[in-house]
């Protein structure tokens, strides 16, 4: 046998020897607190996932654990000589290596025993069903399907939106569907009351059970649904999207009319002094006023073409604000989409967050949906009707929770919503991220989610997410259930791309 051959051989020798220590790599666990596990496992044939359900036995006690964190690692198993390849050359040592899995979990179970060397494997659907009767919370929302338990229910903690939430997503993830769900099941299951902005009108048919509806879901969706009012500029009647001038606070009236406190000074005060008035003077008359104060708010006002925003209702009963504390309706619709321009959307959406705020010593719990929130109120407002908007948010989200305004703010770029906001959610429900730096800042911002677990966004597909926080304790991977009401909006349909 020639040099080369020889080496040859050895080589295979080795590299199957290291191929049977890697495969004999026992799934092996040890738990020092009884809450928190380490393991390691081979990689042949490797079926553990992050965010994957297992079960750990050690001496006939099983217990159910989640999985955090995998990745590979190495192991020095000892030196191998083999000849050298090259004529005359002398032999070679070389370390032998074995690759293998390790990672980190968390104890599902309630036993808080330690334990070693517990053997590990992927645990059953019905195990994990097991656990979710065992672990039953007050009232449950049925979102979708564990991602990584087949067939088994991704059931939600109802009473887990008493928390601010925080919905986020890129285009084309699903994440305007995903919370069409989220509401739905809340209207099904709960009493929660709520108010949703929606900018792009995607919500404007959640009264409306969808034709292909599951008849189950369908049934009971359509008592729920009789609660659901939708107000929009287009709409005749008592429901067509409309405020009066006389209710909406000084701040975000003089903000509509770019009056500035302290560089506007004289205006801004006169305008305090005439809302303040018994008699407020409507907007059509400032121009013809005597008092010349009153003049000039009316020539700004018709400048800056406020008089002519198709909200204003003049001789009109009620408004969008009556609606919004109206106790007979379980959820209100503000068809922000349906009104023409972006200062009539930004001022309606000024008008309804500080209007609940205003109310809050009510205390009636309320669950505020602002759908696309870096358009109703960014990080980096541009106008200073959105910075009052983002001020009212700001406020709800630090204090609105212990008068019952709890948050639900959606939006494609978590940097775009002010991190005050962001900081006071306790709940995440995250669909696909492709930008390393929204991955980055998501990690920073939910330090209570395991970094692993964000990571992954970055391979959903359409209509995956996860969800966690008080809504789901032990963060889990879910795809979202259909939807029971038709959905609004959509994308418009690429027929151009058809084959011809």
């Amino acid at each position: 046998m020639t040099e080369n051959a020889e080496f040859g051989s050895e080589l295979a020798s080795f590299r199957e020897a290291r191929r049977t220590l890697e495969a004999s790599v026992l799934p092996l666990a040890t738990s020092v607190d009884g809450r928190r596990f380490t393991f390691q496992a081979s990689l042949h044939d490797l079926r553990l996932q992050i965010g994957g359900y297992v079960m750990l036995e050690d001496a006939g006690i099983p217990r159910l654990g989640q999985v955090l964190s995998l990745a590979l690692d190495r192991e020095l198993a000892g030196e191998l000589t083999l000849p050298s390849h090259e004529e005359g050359g002398q032999q070679v040592r070389t370390e032998v290596q074995i690759r293998y899995a390790r990672g980190e979990g968390t104890i599902l179970d309630s036993r808080t025993e330690p334990f070693h060397d517990a053997l590990v494997r992927v645990a059953t659907a019905e195990e994990v069903r097991a656990w979710q009767r065992r672990e039953r919370p007050r009232a449950r929302l049925r979102l979708g399907r564990l991602a990584l338990a087949e067939g088994v229910p991704c059931l939600a903690d109802a009473a887990g939106f008493d928390r601010h939430t925080f919905l986020c997503g890129q285009s084309g993830s699903g994440k305007t569907y995903s919370l069409g769900v989220i509401l739905e099941r809340l209207l099904i299951e709960t009493d929660l009351r709520m108010v949703i902005l929606d900018p792009n009108s995607d919500f404007v048919h959640l009264g409306t059970v969808c034709s292909d509806a599951d008849p189950a879901a369908s049934s009971r969706y359509q008592k729920a649904a009789l609660g659901v009012a939708v107000y929009s500029a287009g709409t005749p009647g008592t429901r067509r999207l409309r405020l009066h001038a006389a209710e909406i606070d000084p701040a975000t009236q003089a903000a509509v009319l770019r009056l500035d406190p302290i560089g506007d000074a004289e205006e801004y005060a006169s305008l305090v002094a005439l809302l303040g008035g018994e008699n407020a003077p409507a907007l059509e008359s400032l121009t013809r006023s005597d008092n010349p104060e009153a003049r000039r708010l009316g020539r700004r006002i018709a400048n800056l073409g406020v008089d002519r925003f198709s909200i204003w209702a003049p001789g009109e009963a009620g408004s969008v604000l009556d609606a919004v504390h109206d106790q007979d309706l379980r959820c209100v619709v503000i068809d922000l989409g349906s009104l023409p321009t972006r200062e009539e959307q930004s001022l309606v959406a000024c008008a309804v967050l500080g209007n609940l705020w205003q109310r809050r010593l009510e205390r009636r719990p309320v669950l505020i949906v602002i759908d696309e929130a870096h358009n109703v109120c960014p990080a980096e407002p541009p106008s200073r009707l959105l910075a009052v908007a983002a001020e009212h948010a700001i406020r709800i989200a630090a204090e609105g929770r212990k008068f019952g305004l709890y948050l639900l703010v959606s939006t494609q770029r978590p940097q775009k919503v002010p991190e005050n906001v962001l900081s006071q959610a306790d709940n995440l429900v995250l669909m696909r991220l492709n930008s390393l730096a929204d991955l980055a800042f998501a990690e920073a911002a939910f330090s209570f989610v395991p970094p692993s677990l964000i990571e992954r966004s970055v391979i959903f597909r359409q209509g995956e997410g996860l969800i966690a926080g008080k809504i789901s304790p032990q963060p889990a991977l879910l795809r979202f259930e259909a939807r029971i009401s038709e959905e609004g909006g959509g994308d418009v349909p690429a027929t151009w791309a058809a084959v011809r």
